[in-house]
């Protein structure tokens, strides 16, 4: 059994043992009592501190897209020029799931999308870095839904190129996919040819 941890400190273990069993084996492959005992718990203390597995994985999706959203929006903040803010952003989106990749599984997976309230969650936080993306476009003369139309295209491509990265056995670093990614979207929002 683990020690007497302060309310709020257990239930962020409790959070962080169940991203990792959810991003192995997915929302039905882990039961409370798999995470009690990962935690080292007993099963009503999870119970303290989420009703249900359901209520625990939605906690879980909000913790890992808020904790990604706040390391993106950390490294773009003194940003010193509108290119440094895209290699930034793409740098701290693969490096975030480098060093989570229960994150990556548990935000981008099929249950997280399958499920209306789970999959309302993952469109929240896109929604969340679409915004933060549109307002960074500023090709032309596109209209506001023309930049949300391009920000989530944008998203879309990290997600599909971390996934390849993450599933794939192969020399590409993070740092490098992230100059890749950075150097494609720049290309494109600048209309190079």
């Amino acid at each position: 059994m683990n020690p007497r941890l302060p309310g709020p400190e257990r239930r962020q273990q409790i959070l962080d043992v169940a991203l990792d069993l959810f991003g192995v084996g997915g929302y039905d492959a882990a039961s409370m009592v798999d995470i009690a005992a990962a935690a080292g718990i007993t099963k009503p203390v999870v119970y303290q501190h989420f009703v249900s597995k359901r209520a625990l994985f939605l906690e879980v999706l909000v913790d890992c897209g808020n904790r990604m959203v706040s390391v993106i929006e950390k490294a773009t903040a003194d940003a010193t020029s509108p290119r440094d803010q895209v290699e930034r952003g793409f740098e701290a989106f693969v490096t975030f799931f480098r060093d989570h990749p229960p994150a990556f599984r548990v935000l981008f997976s099929e249950a997280s999308r399958a499920d209306p309230e789970f999959a309302a969650e993952v469109a929240r936080v896109e929604e969340v870095m679409a915004e933060r993306i549109a307002s960074l476009i500023t090709v032309g003369d596109l209209s506001e839904i023309d930049r949300r139309a391009v920000a989530h295209g944008i998203i879309g491509m990290a997600e599909g190129a971390c996934r390849y990265w993450m599933d794939e056995p192969h020399e590409l670093d993070a740092h490098r996919l992230a100059q890749l990614l950075a150097h494609l979207t720049w290309a494109g929002l600048r209309g190079d040819r």
